[in-house]
């Protein structure tokens, strides 16, 4: 069997890609507007943080305190380097000395689109309200979508705006709303989620206004109790069910997934070790309930009252028990820099322990931990993340060799 490795084209920087999507994202937020025409009718404006080579966030200009707020309470950094970066960047737009330190703007003219044709306005006329926006731009993922903070004048951030542009984040954006409704009908105690202001379209593209979550509120430390508990509320938010694996509708719905990939050379071993894996574990009797889908450290924060949790773009019900956790875990080993495959591996190893508190006998650990990462991988083929250029889209670099050794011992 041959796993292979990246192709040189998607070794690009990931500078080089952002900026091309900056570019992208202009084009499609404000069409037929002008980059290069100072003399036409201003549209709006951007600061380019952290330059216009590594585009990471677009602040908007014209008010300080807007500005301000649109860096700090976008996201919160993932480390104490990427924080204190964070805070120089807010005391230089306080202090009035950010010329220095971002030099780079982009300015957005009139051309020959009708009054009223931006993002801008139709966000204020759907909403009711004047706002100002910030526009994060992403690493190269297939399921990277615009995702704007909208601010009003006071700076207060009063929602978060995707827009699904193509095919893939059409649906994802669709996906989220559909969660967020349903999760709206549900008594959660432990972890908060947004609430829907406003679904629809816009130019074609599908858009998803959604409530802010208070991130920028005091972190308090995240014990594993407190999340295994939010985690163990989620499973069971739309119920759980018990079966047999191989007669399971969780298993018929990955295999006409993996049924769709086999035209790839890594969609074929996938679906071999699948099958391989189930064949082996066909009376396997396991727990099905909801999960995230992209529990990692990045899409939570821990406040005093509440485990604040967002981007429910992949949430699904009737799969194993515990995949949240499995999940969460190799997301923070990849975050904290362990080798990928080692990552990996390291999951699997640590089932046992990572399930324990999701009624998973320690028989069915690996099973299931196999099971995601099957589930993982046909994500990943589906979404055409290699072909995206996305840092670990090549699944015969890390995942799949790990997988189909684990279900060859089996």
């Amino acid at each position: 069997m041959s796993l292979k490795t990246a192709p040189a084209q998607l070794t690009a920087a990931d500078a080089e890609l952002r900026g091309q999507y900056l570019r992208e994202v202009l084009a499609l937020l404000y069409p037929q507007c002008s980059t290069d025409d100072p003399g036409a009718p201003k549209v709006a404006e951007y600061l380019v943080i952290p330059d216009a080579r590594r585009p990471k966030l677009l602040v908007p200009m014209g008010s300080r305190r807007v500005a301000v707020a649109a860096v700090r309470r976008f996201t919160e950094p993932q480390s104490r380097l990427a924080k204190l970066k964070r805070d120089a960047v807010v005391m230089a737009l306080r202090s009035g000395t950010w010329p220095a330190l971002l030099r780079d703007r982009v300015r957005l003219s009139a051309g020959l689109g009708e009054s009223g044709d931006s993002i801008d306005d139709f966000l204020r006329e759907t909403l009711g309200t004047e706002l100002s926006l910030s526009v994060h731009i992403g690493p190269a993922r297939a399921n990277r979508k615009p995702v704007l903070q909208l601010l009003d004048p006071s700076g207060k951030t009063i929602g978060f705006a995707k827009l699904g542009t193509g095919p893939l984040t059409r649906r994802l954006v669709r996906a989220e709303t559909a969660a967020l409704t349903a999760l709206s009908h549900v008594k959660l105690t432990t972890v908060t989620v947004p609430s829907v202001l406003h679904a629809g379209q816009w130019r074609g593209h599908q858009v998803l206004v959604q409530s802010p979550l208070p991130i920028w509120q005091p972190r308090e430390p995240l014990t594993s109790r407190r999340l295994v508990e939010a985690m163990l509320e989620v499973a069971s938010a739309c119920g759980t069910t018990q079966g047999w694996l191989a007669t399971s509708p969780y298993w018929a719905d990955l295999r006409s997934r993996l049924a769709q990939l086999t035209d790839h050379e890594d969609g074929v071993a996938l679906d071999n070790a699948a099958r391989r894996l189930v064949e082996h574990c066909s009376d396997l009797g396991l727990r099905y309930g909801a999960w995230h889908g992209d529990w990692a450290p990045w899409n939570m924060a821990n406040v005093a009252d509440a485990l604040l949790v967002w981007d429910w773009e992949r949430f699904t019900t009737g799969v194993p028990l515990g995949f949240d956790a499995l999940h969460h875990d190799l997301q923070k080993r990849l975050q904290t820099g362990v080798e990928p495959r080692e990552a990996v591996e390291q999951t699997v190893r640590n089932a046992g322990g990572l399930l324990s508190h999701f009624s998973v006998v320690p028989d069915s650990a690996e099973i299931t931990a196999l099971l995601y990462l099957v589930d993982l991988a046909a994500r990943y083929l589906t979404d055409r993340q290699a072909e995206s250029g996305a840092r670990l889209g090549v699944l015969g670099t890390w995942l799949l060799p790990v997988l189909v050794e684990r279900v060859g011992r089996l």
